[in-house]
């Protein structure tokens, strides 16, 4: 390997610093800088349906650029079909002038999608008339860097870049803070950050930004199907070929001010799988669920201030001062992705925008139990009053008053299931139950005194099948254990328990029985299997082994099933070299017991794989199989023929490295004083480490003359010698020297 150090010259090689976001006006030329790159890598997307051989509108979304190659992640809602949003084509957008609208330029295909999240990837494929984009004829595209959102905190700025129109105008940009994170069981305490940026409908699916310029967050909401009373709405198509476009025609639904974000750590494995072309292809005996014949309907709201699990630790229905903790719980049923939710929250009567959620797609199924909340935020004292919105209708509310002292009050609270060892000892995971005969419970208690009425309700599938009811004998504190024995056997499926206080809800937990008697764990999957074979049907024929060469054509896993009832939450999570992929979360809808359920990955690259099989959220098997080497080649583009570039840019003072720039490897048909961001002008990109370091991605052709160029604030602008590679020198090092002045 060779080591130039690069002198002024000229041509065409530039490095832009990553500028600060949202600093002090006297860096504002900065924050402008930086502000480009973003800006040019935000696209606008139309999803169109063909009427009358001719494209037809049917819903907008704004998109972002993360990689050169024309992967773009966008909010779901807009870009997969649906009732509302019926097209089956995409079209891209890209910033020609940043002081223009965007111009449409390309069509892309769905490369990964999650209803539920609201996020999608697609990925340029056509040109604009239709015709396939061969591999390597797409221009380098300028793309964002995707950041950690997990290390965003409260009041941490923010800003927010997507379109303010229906592609009819320049991009744009809006500045905020993040002012809460709110939980849901879908993700954790993590699911949505609030801010007070204010944020068009159809800038959803654009990027949030943090101080570095790094895609921390994916803004999203959900139009209401059908009703332009109740969020923005466009007529951009005479639909009713009447020769007008007026409001008799369908309308485009862009939405309302949005005020959540995605974090981008939930689109992880969607992001990974598109770019390792990574698509697994599950079997047929998932099923499919049927259409739902009746309105999503919402039950038994209630306040809690912490979970255990997914579930309530207790119920109260007040809180004390400093309160820092507090989970809405409801019951919900009928509901589906369409399904379209919104909480409102008011303290003292006004409206509480910290804590409310704005109209969202649903994520957690048909039915069950959810909660919404947040954890480790300040609740100030006052009287709280919930409305969950479902559709735009209110459909429930709950009050609470938060202030005053610590409550000493009688309660139960931590409920978990199991099954008894030979000693008496409660046994298991806490929320899935073997089939047998009897059902245990342990819960703890508190202030209980002796002769208090006190109640046990059990449910199976939402109907009460056993109750008792008894006058207090145990200890005021401590942990007691419960058992139900139903007639028979227990049958699989969700099954609830409430505790009552003097006739008030005190503790609730759901649990699920599914499985046989496993030790430690239920034994709901078993035979979990890997095959190679050129179909499903001959999968499930060939021998299982745990390792295979490289370019099979598919990797197949099996496994078999037995006592998992339809609507029983589970899921599936494939992860390559200890990093996942692919996830399926979905309440299960085949047979209660059955073999050879098969997820397919075809020509799947050198890697460790490792299938994951979870019901309720927790891990009951996994498998692993090694394809080729075991691990995914460093460089996905080495098969090509080129150079790999490699560098520093460091202080010609110091010596230490520069981090957070963008190295833009410009076309050798373009001068450095020709450089504007057109997509046409760039080969490569690259960013610095915190070291300084750098490594182009694409190899860089053979025998083609390259420069360099560096443009940083607070340094003398650097120009390179041409220079060029040839088929001897297939990696090259070289160290960039930058001069403050």
């Amino acid at each position: 390997m060779k080591t130039r150090a690069i002198t002024p010259l000229a041509l065409a090689l530039a490095a832009i610093l990553l500028l600060t976001l949202g600093q002090p006006a006297s860096t504002q030329g900065n924050l402008d800088l930086g502000l480009e790159r973003i800006k040019r890598a935000t696209v606008f997307v139309y999803q169109a349906a063909t009427e009358s051989n001719s494209l037809i509108v049917t819903c907008v979304s704004t998109g972002v650029l993360i990689s050169a190659d024309g992967l773009i992640v966008t909010k779901a809602n807009g870009i997969l079909p649906s009732q509302q949003c019926g097209g089956d084509t995409l079209i891209v957008s890209l910033n020609v002038d940043l002081e223009e609208p965007p111009i449409p330029k390309y069509r892309a295909d769905i490369v990964n999608a999650d209803a539920g999240l609201d996020i999608a990837l697609i990925r340029i494929a056509r040109e604009l008339d239709g015709r396939l984009i061969a591999q390597g004829e797409l221009p380098v595209l300028p793309f964002v860097a995707v950041g950690d959102s997990d290390g965003v905190s409260i009041d941490d700025n923010i800003i927010v870049v997507g379109y303010r129109d229906i592609g009819n105008a320049p991009v744009a940009f809006a500045r905020g803070t993040v002012t809460a994170f709110l939980a849901e069981p879908l993700a954790g305490s993590r699911t949505w950050f609030k801010t007070r940026a204010e944020i068009p409908g159809t800038m959803a699916g654009g990027g949030a930004y943090n101080t570095a310029g790094e895609l921390i967050g994916i803004p999203t909401s959900a139009p209401l199907a059908g009703s332009a009373a109740a969020s923005n709405c466009r007529y951009l198509n005479d639909t009713n070929n009447d020769g007008l476009v007026n409001s008799s025609d369908r309308c485009v639904p862009t939405g309302d001010f949005i005020s959540t974000l995605r974090p981008i750590a939930l689109a992880q494995h969607l992001i990974r799988g598109a770019r390792l072309g990574l698509r697994v292809d599950l079997g047929a005996v998932a099923g499919d669920s049927e259409p739902l014949q009746n309105p999503p309907r919402v039950s038994r709201m209630f306040v809690s201030p912490s979970i255990r699990g997914a579930m309530p630790s207790t119920v109260v229905g007040s809180l004390p001062a400093n309160t820092r903790n507090l989970y809405l719980f409801f019951d919900y049923n009928n509901f589906s992705a369409d399904t379209v939710y919104e909480l409102r929250v008011t303290r003292d009567g006004i409206p509480d925008t910290t804590f409310s959620l704005p109209p969202v797609r649903w994520s957690g199924g048909e039915r069950g139990l959810w909660y919404i909340g947040a954890r480790e935020q300040a609740w100030a004292n006052g009287a709280y009053e919930f409305t969950l919105l479902v559709n735009g209708a209110a459909a429930s509310s709950q009050k609470i008053i938060i202030g005053g002292g610590p409550l000493d009050r009688t309660h139960f609270s931590d409920i978990v299931f199991g099954t008894l060892d030979h000693a008496g000892n409660l046994i298991g995971n806490g929320s899935i139950v073997p089939l047998g005969n009897i059902a245990y419970a342990r819960f703890l208690h508190a202030n209980l005194t002796a002769g208090t009425a006190w109640s046990a309700i059990w449910y199976y599938a939402g109907a009460e099948f056993a109750r008792t009811s008894d006058a207090w004998t145990d200890e005021a504190f401590g942990s007691k254990v419960i058992s139900v024995d139903p007639t028979g056997d227990l049958l699989p499926g969700e099954y609830r328990l409430e505790l009552y206080v003097e006739g008030a809800l005190s503790a609730t937990s759901d649990f699920y029985v599914a499985g046989e008697q496993g030790s430690p764990l239920p034994r709901v999957f078993s035979n979990l299997r890997y095959a190679s074979a050129d179909s499903s049907a001959a999968a499930r024929r060939a021998a299982a082994a745990s390792s295979y060469p490289t370019a099979i054509p598919a990797l197949y896993a099996l496994f078999d099933w037995q006592r998992i009832i339809a609507g029983t939450p589970w899921s599936a999570s494939w992860l390559v070299d200890g990093q996942e992929f692919f996830r399926y979360a979905q309440p299960w809808q085949g047979h209660e017991s059955g073999s050879d359920f098969v997820l397919a990955l075809p020509n799947p690259p050198d890697g460790n794989y490792q299938l994951q099989l979870l019901v309720n959220d927790l891990l009951l098997l996994e498998q692993s199989a090694v394809v080729g080497i075991g691990q995914l080649p460093i460089d996905r583009f080495a098969e090509f023929q080129g150079a790999i570039l490699t560098g520093k840019v460091v202080d010609a003072a110091t010596q230490q490295g520069i981090p957070s720039l963008s190295i833009v490897l410009i076309s050798e048909n373009f001068d450095a004083s020709e450089f504007v961001w057109n997509q046409e002008q760039v080969v490569a990109l690259a960013t610095t480490d915190r070291n300084g370091e750098f490594q182009f991605a694409r190899p860089l052709a053979f025998d083609t003359p390259y420069s360099v160029v560096i443009e940083a604030d607070g340094y003398i602008p650097n120009f390179a010698d041409v220079f060029d590679f040839n088929a001897n020198q297939p990696t090259a090092d070289i160290t960039i020297e930058m001069v403050r002045g």
